[in-house]
């Protein structure tokens, strides 16, 4: 029951942070999904990767802040809910600006400095809120930033086909990389649901996986109990006796 609640509370939420890592079943290849909220962690196991699992668990009267990475599925899943708002993680934009700069081609090593002295100005002045007396200051020092970044991502851009994909990402979703800006309370990246992921992916390597549609059942059930007693600081041993 308590799951069953959860899960049902996800589309309620304010600010949720999704990933998802594969999953094995009988040798089968499948998702475990992780939703990640404030104070509860829910897992969901299945077939698909793409975004009818989102359709499925939030349905398109999520109007809140969703945390992912850029991949395909999140961004379908923004054409197809029109209410949802999305953060897009930087660490992943990160790591795709430092394939830029150890890249053979030197067009795309000048860029990726580039690009990569603008992220390390705006991790900087995250890192160091409190120096700044006002939150309206705060965020006109991080936007000035983030514009010189996408200046020279799009304008600066050397045209070779590995820039060129960064600055169209920029060009169709620029808002959505720094909803964090004009969106006080939310992170600029998705690690909270990735650290959250983290275990199922040992508990999967040591166990080979499940069986069947019991076993993954209990995998759902048994992973959110382990994640939500953590973040609610309570005794999971406790919890099961008492359920």
């Amino acid at each position: 029951d308590a799951y069953e609640q959860l899960l049902a509370q996800l589309p309620k939420e304010d600010d949720l942070h999704v990933d998802e890592t594969g999953h094995k079943d009988n040798g089968q290849r499948l998702w475990t999904w992780c939703f990640r909220a404030a104070l509860y962690t829910v897992f969901k196991i299945s077939p698909s990767r793409g975004s009818d699992v989102l359709l499925d668990v939030l349905g398109t009267e999520f109007d809140g802040v969703l945390g992912c990475d850029y991949f395909s599925a999140y961004r379908k899943y923004m054409r197809l809910n029109e209410n949802v708002v999305v953060q897009f993680c930087l660490a992943h934009f990160i790591r795709d600006v430092k394939f830029l700069v150890e890249h053979p081609t030197a067009e795309n090593r000048a860029q990726g400095e580039r690009l990569l002295q603008h992220l390390r100005k705006l991790f900087q002045v995250i890192h160091a809120r409190d120096k700044y007396p006002t939150e309206r200051g705060f965020r006109r020092v991080l936007t000035s930033i983030r514009n010189r970044l996408l200046f020279d991502a799009i304008m600066n851009s050397p045209g070779t086909r590995e820039a060129e994909n960064l600055a169209n990402r920029f060009f169709k979703h620029f808002e959505s990389f720094f909803t964090f800006i004009t969106t006080p309370g939310i992170e600029p990246t998705n690690n909270l649901a990735e650290q959250a992921l983290r275990f199922t992916a040992i508990h999967r390597r040591i166990t080979q996986g499940t069986r069947s549609l019991s076993g993954q059942a209990w995998c759902e059930r048994i992973w959110t109990a382990i994640a939500t007693c953590d973040q609610q600081g309570r005794s999971l041993f406790h919890f099961i006796a008492d359920s």
